[in-house]
């Protein structure tokens, strides 16, 4: 559904559903108790200053009733924020496609407390483009590459590509060395590398992780395979995978590693769920998305971006101690 409200200094306006009855006197009186946290004044003010409106882009005023719009967009006021010491690097722009670099720690698109601090929102004032809208998302957690829709006219193109299954997308991650670890017979799990995971996963609502079924078939598959093993520069014993997801569910590659018993280094949800802290900028999630390859659904051309971004616990390659598998 389109917006009668344009974005503004990067922040695309809200969309709420009214309920067509109830005991509210007003569609005011509804979003006063919906958004209780608010201050009421404030809202009615801001009902009176004409800061919301329906689908025809007039004002719904403090007095319209229930049943007189089923949709009110606004502008959410957004609160100062401190700035994340963190930068997107662009690393290709054209009319209809912008690949970025997204570090970690940087939500893709407004969420919790970040709104201005997005890839998204930063996007869209340092190109003064409000079409951008990304086509796939990553973790905050998690840094490399992210794809964004640079019109809306060949917007459906690009992300028909990631509904169908037709991007291949490849990651690298940084586990903790498994005991007994041998680089000439390469185990993982007992397993023998390359291997394939596969697990159902399902999302939770109102939960930070996502539940493993055994009992139900496997909805996501992931190639897991060894890029080396050694020593990172901060003298960790490490090991350096390559996964290439044949799915694409949340949490996916986190949980699936930490299945096989090589959870990722700087992850607190898997296979533990460890209590909230601020961003720890000394260890971030070791998990970086490194290629995307696809064959352009406007030119028919292939395409392939590669990361420039790299994990800071990966092995020193090149020292004595490091060896690949």
């Amino acid at each position: 559904m389109p917006s009668p409200l344009p974005v503004r200094d990067g922040v695309g306006p809200t969309r709420l559903r009214v309920p067509t009855a109830g005991p509210w006197a007003s569609i005011a009186e509804y979003v006063v108790e919906r958004f209780d946290h608010l201050d009421p004044a404030d809202l009615h003010r801001r009902f009176a200053a004409g800061d919301f409106v329906g689908a025809d882009a007039r004002p719904v005023g403090p007095t319209a009733a229930l049943g007189s719009h089923e949709f009110i967009w606004y502008h959410r006021e957004v609160p100062a924020e401190d700035p994340l010491p963190v930068r997107e690097e662009i690393v290709h722009v054209s009319d209809d496609l912008v690949v970025i670099d997204k570090p970690h720690f940087l939500p893709t698109t407004p969420t919790g407390g970040f709104l201005r601090e997005s890839a998204l929102v930063r996007l869209r004032v340092r190109l003064d483009n409000p079409d951008l809208t990304p086509v796939h998302r990553l973790d905050r957690a998690t840094a490399g590459l992210v794809m964004f829709s640079a019109r809306p006219s060949t917007r459906g193109a690009y992300q028909t590509l990631f509904e169908r299954r037709e991007v291949a997308k490849v990651y690298e991650a940084v586990s903790t060395r498994p005991p007994g670890w041998d680089p000439h017979t390469p185990e993982i799990s007992g397993r023998p590398v390359p291997l394939v995971h596969r697990d159902h996963l399902e999302r939770l609502r109102g939960h930070r992780r996502v539940a493993v079924r055994p009992d139900l078939p496997p909805n996501t598959e992931t190639l897991v395979d060894v890029l080396g093993a050694g020593r990172s520069a901060a003298g960790r014993p490490v090991l350096h995978t390559i996964l290439r997801p044949r799915t694409g569910r949340l949490h996916q590659l986190r949980v699936h590693l930490a299945a096989l018993g090589i959870a990722i280094l700087g992850d607190r949800r898997y296979p533990d769920l460890l209590p909230e802290i601020p961003d720890d900028h000394s260890l971030p999630l070791q998990l970086l998305a490194r290629e995307l390859a696809f064959t352009d659904p406007l030119s028919g051309e292939p395409r392939r971006f590669v990361t420039r971004l790299r994990l800071a616990e990966a092995p020193v390659y090149g020292d004595a101690r490091s060896s690949g598998g």
